[in-house]
């Protein structure tokens, strides 16, 4: 008898879990509603959370804390735009610093009063969110950003799949990502094209503000190099 076609089976160690969440609302997305023309407006380029952003963040935050999700995810990874770093602070952050004294502040207070019409540079961003590591980003400007131009579509989903095989050089197991609609849908609508009709329908559904999903990454080109830790060999102990 054959193993049926319908279910696999993969290592656990060559699999990760990670937790998808499109940044809450912003006030871009309030006037992207009224006119669509309004998400290519310089004006709102670095758009901040709305009051009902905030609240769709504290109730995120209350679901991860009461699931147990709060306890399992290793590793958080933003976005650096100030909609997607508010939401991450929001959801994911300050429940490990106690004592108050020696942690830094995640961020400091009213970044929702700061303009929305320019591109902050990296050392800006640093001074509103201290607590955040920025030193995976190389620039201290966007270097792929361009003003006048929006970017392909295809480009969106190239640079996904690079993020994506990234995550295979890192050790947490867990991880929690905070983005954009865009480049989700971009991203998982790639690696949903050879799944079941009803999966694709699932991955490539776009997302509403603060929704979270998890996903399940299989290492299946082997890009991931560690061993299970969970492993036995059960060889008989030399002598």
């Amino acid at each position: 008898m054959e193993a049926s076609a319908d279910t696999a089976l993969y290592p656990l160690h060559r699999c990760k879990t990670v937790y998808l969440v499109r940044h809450a609302q912003g006030i871009h997305n309030v006037e992207g509603d009224k006119d669509p023309s309004a998400y290519n407006s310089l004006a709102l380029l670095d758009a901040h959370l709305t009051p009902l952003g905030w609240k769709q963040a504290e109730c995120l935050r209350e679901h991860v804390n009461k699931s147990g999700l709060a306890k399992r995810i290793e590793l958080v990874i933003s976005s650096p735009l100030l909609r997607a770093m508010q939401t991450a602070v929001g959801v994911f952050g300050g429940e490990n610093n106690t004592d108050g004294v020696s942690a830094p502040p995640l961020m400091v207070e009213n970044t929702g009063v700061y303009p929305c019409d320019k591109r902050r540079t990296i050392t800006e961003y640093r001074t509103l969110f201290p607590a955040i590591d920025f030193s995976l980003i190389e620039n201290d400007e966007d270097a792929l950003w361009e003003p006048d131009v929006r970017e392909a579509n295809d480009s969106v989903a190239a640079r996904g799949i690079k993020f994506i095989d990234w995550l295979w050089t890192r050790e947490e197991k867990e991880i929690a990502i905070v983005s954009h609609c865009g480049f989700l849908f971009r991203t998982l609508s790639m690696y949903s094209k050879e799944c079941h009709p009803t999966i694709q329908e699932e991955l490539s559904k776009l997302f509403e503000n603060c929704e979270l999903r998890s996903i399940m990454l299989v290492d299946r080109s082997v890009l991931g190099s560690d061993s299970s830790s969970w492993n036995y060999s059960g060889m008989i102990p030399a002598e």
